[in-house]
């Protein structure tokens, strides 16, 4: 028998969030609207810039199909994933964009010798 002061918790109630997770709580906290896509897209296209690659840059900027399977999953049970589908994702799919575009755009620079 257990002592009358422990809590009997669900398996659920173990999760321990993950990274994106953590990232994303701490995230719709903050005002999206003050948040700037070109600034985190020259963020990233800096890091281009000093030898990163596409795909891996592309990775981090984008959600993964995994996460995005987990938070639809997730979004019945908990509004906050059902806000991270509307707000989050077209966010992260803008700063990709323009990321994307900066890329573009230096590849079709001519090259002065």
């Amino acid at each position: 028998m257990l002592p009358s002061d422990w809590k009997i918790c669900k398996l659920s109630d173990l999760h321990t969030p993950t990274v994106m997770e953590t990232m994303l709580t701490e995230t719709m906290f903050t005002d999206v609207s003050t948040l700037s896509p070109h600034r985190e897209a020259a963020f990233f296209y800096g890091l281009f810039l000093r030898g990163h690659s596409i795909e891996s840059l592309r990775r981090d900027i984008d959600i993964a199909p995994e996460t995005l399977a987990r938070w639809e999953t997730l979004q019945h049970r908990d509004p906050l994933y059902r806000e991270a589908i509307e707000v989050m994702v077209p966010y992260r799919k803008r700063v990709l964009a323009i990321f994307e575009a900066l890329i573009t755009s230096e590849h079709s620079k001519p090259v002065f010798q």
